[in-house]
């Protein structure tokens, strides 16, 4: 199978998965989406009551016509909205809306300038999050990477041994939990970093001096980040790297005279970037939805965050827009994966290798 062939059969699949993800979403968000419009279009009808006190005053002598005009007003809404046509109706036009990235407007939830559009108030959170976790996570990578290297290479030794207290140590903290040990630390005791927030109030002017006051907000949950999973990355990528190591291609390049940095980065990396390029892409994934109670404890305003906030507020659309979101980012990511997979080895194309 050709490189554009498989490519296109991972983007359809993908696809498929979305639209019947997004089905599955808005069919679960349904009822209590439905549920809150109803309550809405209940005081709206109130309210144009109230704002005719003639009209209110001749219709509460008789209740039977309270009625009828309450439940005339009510309809018109309905059909307006589409509540009156079947639930399949209605749970597809939520998945047609929601694929085309219009979530509607918040209950309560607003962005930055005061708008109460979903698909903005979720745009305004993604960069936040990737600016903390996606950083976060290159530098784990890095740290993970060589110390793994550096491990695998001296399998035995105290590096090695160190590396694997460290990880077994480290991967078993909570983030949040060392977040708020470090804030207490590095916050209110020592007084180096601020406890939270992502920028001072009021913001310093200058571009310069809004970044740098940024990354002066984003040192300690950073921080915390990389030393928590750090140690992880560099225990599982010391397995990986390990476990090539003992091949004969390794021992065959040895016997060469190749050099020993050669022969790690050049062939044993090379051959263990698959699972390596997974756990890379997982993380950034990961990165990009944020982490709910990490973003809390270090009031961070990201995805992470904005879905707390939602859960509290009950605000179904941004609840029904992150989980949409995520799940395109998910199916994003793993395209990417599989097409950077066919250039580290071709051999996962479907249907290049056939038996003999």
């Amino acid at each position: 199978m050709g490189m554009g062939r498989y490519i296109l059969l991972r983007i359809s699949n993908a696809v498929i998965v979305l639209i019947l993800t997004v089905f599955i979403v808005s069919l679960i968000f349904n009822t209590a989406a439905e549920k809150e419009l109803k309550a809405t279009i209940t005081e709206e009808v109130k309210g144009l009551l109230m704002a005719d006190p003639e009209l209110a005053r001749s219709l509460s002598r008789n209740e039977t016509a309270l009625k009828e005009w309450t439940d005339f007003q009510r309809e018109v809404r309905y059909e307006r909205y589409g509540l009156n046509k079947p639930l399949i109706n209605r749970v597809f036009h939520r998945s047609i809306q929601a694929i085309r990235m219009d979530f509607g407007k918040s209950h309560t939830l607003m962005s930055r300038s005061g708008s109460r559009d979903v698909s903005r108030i979720i745009m305004e959170s993604i960069p936040r999050t990737v600016l903390l976790f996606t950083t976060a996570t290159i530098i784990v990578v890095i740290m993970g990477l060589l110390l793994g290297l550096k491990a695998a290479q001296r399998s035995g030794s105290l590096l090695d041994r160190t590396i694997s207290v460290f990880a077994l140590i480290s991967y078993s903290l909570p983030t949040w939990w060392t977040g708020m040990l470090f804030i207490i630390l590095f916050s209110y005791g020592l007084g180096i970093v601020p406890s939270g927030g992502m920028i001072s109030i009021p913001p310093p002017e200058g571009t310069i001096a809004r970044a740098l006051d940024i990354m002066y907000h984003m040192a300690l949950p950073v921080f915390t980040i990389a030393s928590v999973g750090f140690g992880g990355w560099a225990w599982i990528t010391r397995n990986v790297v390990l476990g090539q190591l003992q091949e004969d291609y390794v021992m065959v390049a040895r016997a060469k005279g190749v050099p020993e940095r050669k022969v790690l980065y050049g062939h044993v990396l090379r051959a263990s970037a698959p699972p390596i390029t997974t756990m890379i892409f997982g993380a950034l994934l990961g990165s990009l939805g944020g982490a709910i109670i990490t973003e809390v404890v270090f009031n961070w305003p990201g995805m992470g965050r904005l879905y707390w906030t939602a859960v509290a507020a009950n605000d179904v659309p941004v609840l029904l827009g992150n989980a949409v979101v995520m799940v395109g980012l998910f199916l994003t990511t793993m395209i990417m994966v599989d097409i950077i997979y066919v250039f580290l080895d071709p051999r996962v194309r479907v249907g290049a290798m056939k038996p003999g």
